[in-house]
């Protein structure tokens, strides 16, 4: 018998396999998909990969477990990535503390910072791998590597947010601070975030079969949306206010003079203080063991000093056991060039640097007649002598003695010890009393207080405008970031005492400050301009959905969206019956009716 003769279906059915072949290539291949899909799950081949048909779940029970980690961890090093970028004013006292715990130094909190933004956006990175593929109608396959990076990411994120809430818990107060200064821009980023995902979440609604998972996507994503749009009503920021309410700038006190510009609790340091603009000087007070006061913030000599080169048997003996002629013999300056705390060495000239090598520790009295030179404000932290120096019970009187025979005037003084305050009142009523911490005015007033040295975390605008309706002014430490200075200036702030005295100098009004009209019209016009482009979204999605003709006189879509050339093999091949076989073309007459040529039977 001869061969049965090959029949036309089945000659085009095999010519149109050929073509699939072609077009699945040519499709799968498309480099945005491959870069995608291997990218995030290392499946660069085409027969690697899956896809998720309109209306099916897009990946398996355990994929989709790993894509809500995902989700997770990305909002988890967010908080904290914020939380310790918001953090930076106190960077210093982070390494300064660490130094006294390990014994050297090293900028940590530079590399926690660096860490958490290489980790944030590495998370960053594949939640928008994922949120592309899943658009593309791909089946998420998270490689294991990249499971293991999200793992580590969380815990980092989840340690070191617990650690630091442990040791530094009052920085939780600075993040709500910074809410009052940076909620209106989250607020923006915010909504335009969920606009630019109203696309895949209006594209996955209109092609979802069952109705619980159409609720499930739409109420999840419209309940967020609300709960930004709500977001304004409840938010407060002294930087609001009508226009002409807003105060002086606070004056500027010099922390330890002008850290970031010479080496802290030195001559040169207070100078550099003055010559940026300051208006006081800070400092803290320990008396030495022949009843010197000297300047020196720490309880040993270790951190600001070469007391190890020059005294290696004591290096952790307290400061205010060396005599007076030990403590000359110290270096105070050159640890600063060494370490560089604040990055700014760099920047010094060549001179400078040579004077920072010849800086010591200096006397109170030193440092007072600096400031009366300058009529500077003054106010000092005073250290009491450990038991068994000589001066244990005089020290205040000893201060006091030696801050009489120098050139300053008393009232340039902020008297911030709170021991025998009544003395020292009694002895010298023209200082100014300052306490380190908050109370009733009647309590306050009792004491003679005018003014009040809190830390920056306790910045009330309602409880510092009743302490100025007694004539009771506020001193906030230590307020370096330009933000924390504007929202002190907004709260009405009388001072503060700062490491960036030349930085905050220049700032010629607070970064964030706008009437309430304009913030309302500010969040109402991103609302409505929000709401309206996603409901054209949605619109645009359940329009095409339907085949419907976008306009008048165009074609109406049957195949909607980006699967409609991968959906199915019955939808590849009507995909392709219209095209014509490379040099063949000639030989498949109407190629459009193919699938209802009815098969011959074989001979």
């Amino acid at each position: 018998m001869r061969p049965a003769p090959v029949t036309l279906s089945k000659l085009k059915l095999g010519k149109l396999k050929v073509v699939r072949r072609q077009l699945l290539q040519r499709y799968e291949h498309q480099p945005f998909v491959s870069c995608l899909a291997g990218l995030y799950g290392c499946q660069w081949r085409r027969y690697q990969r899956a896809r998720a048909q309109p209306g099916e779940c897009c990946c398996s029970r355990l994929e989709c477990g790993s894509f809500g980690v995902l989700i997770v961890t990305f909002f988890l090093t967010l908080v904290f990535l914020y939380f310790w970028s918001e953090a930076q004013n106190d960077y210093d006292d982070f390494d300064w503390f660490n130094f006294g715990n390990l014994g050297f130094w090293f900028p940590w909190s530079v590399v926690l910072l660096v860490v958490a933004a290489a980790l944030f956006t590495y998370i960053a990175i594949l939640l928008l791998l994922a949120v592309c593929l899943l658009s593309e109608g791909q089946r998420l396959y998270l490689h294991w590597s990249h499971k293991i990076g999200i793992l580590v990411t969380l815990t980092f994120s989840i340690s070191a947010t617990a650690v630091l809430s442990d040791l530094w818990s009052r920085q939780w107060r600075t993040l709500l601070l910074s809410l009052q200064v940076t909620a209106p821009f989250l607020h923006v980023g915010g909504v335009s975030l969920m606009m630019l995902l109203s696309w895949p979440v209006a594209l996955h609604f209109f092609r979802m079969n069952k109705r619980v998972r159409q609720v499930a996507i739409l109420g999840l994503y419209l309940s967020v949306l609300f709960a930004l749009y709500l977001v304004p009503l409840g938010m407060y920021s002294p930087c609001i206010k009508e226009e002409g309410t807003l105060g002086p700038a606070p004056i500027l006190i010099g922390h330890r003079g002008a850290p970031m510009l010479a080496p802290e609790n030195t001559q040169l340091s207070f100078e550099r203080a003055v010559e940026a603009g300051g208006d006081g000087l800070e400092t803290d007070v320990t008396i030495s063991y022949d009843g010197v006061p000297f300047l020196m913030h720490d309880r040993t000599l270790r951190r600001t000093t070469n007391v190890r080169e020059v005294f290696p048997n004591r290096t952790d003996m307290m400061a205010a056991m060396f005599t007076w002629a030990e403590l000359e013999m110290l270096d105070a300056g050159s640890w600063f060039l060494h370490r560089d705390p604040f990055g700014t060495v760099s920047s010094l000239s060549p001179e400078e640097q040579s004077q920072m090598q010849n800086q010591t520790v200096p006397m109170l009295k030193e440092f007072l007649d600096l400031a009366a030179r300058h009529q500077s404000l003054v106010i000092f932290d005073l250290h009491r002598p450990p038991r068994g120096h000589p001066y244990r019970d005089s020290w205040i009187e000893r201060t006091l003695e030696v801050m009489h025979n120098s050139s300053i005037n008393s009232s340039q003084v902020l008297w911030l010890p709170s021991e025998l305050r009544a003395l020292v009142q009694e002895l010298d009523p023209e200082l100014q009393q300052t306490s380190g911490r908050g109370g009733s005015i009647e309590e306050l007033q009792e004491d003679h207080i005018v003014r009040l040295n809190l830390h920056y975390s306790f910045m009330s605008q309602e409880q510092i405008s009743e302490y100025a309706s007694a004539n009771i002014s506020t001193n906030l430490y230590v307020i370096s970031q330009p933000w924390l200075y504007s929202l002190a200036w907004c709260s009405g702030v009388h001072s503060v005492t700062t490491n960036a005295m030349h930085i905050l100098k220049n700032l010629q009004r607070p970064l964030f400050l706008m009437t309430p009209e304009e913030y309302s019209m500010m969040w109402i016009l991103t609302d409505a301009v929000s709401a309206v482009l996603i409901t054209l979204v949605f619109a645009f999605h359940w329009w095409r959905e339907r085949g419907l003709p976008f306009w008048p006189g165009s074609r109406p879509v049957h195949e909607n969206g980006p699967y409609s050339k991968f959906r199915t093999e019955l939808s590849d091949v009507w995909s392709v019956s219209s095209v014509s076989v490379r040099g063949e073309a000639h030989s498949l007459p109407n190629t459009a009716n193919l699938p209802t040529i009815p098969e011959e039977p074989l001979v």
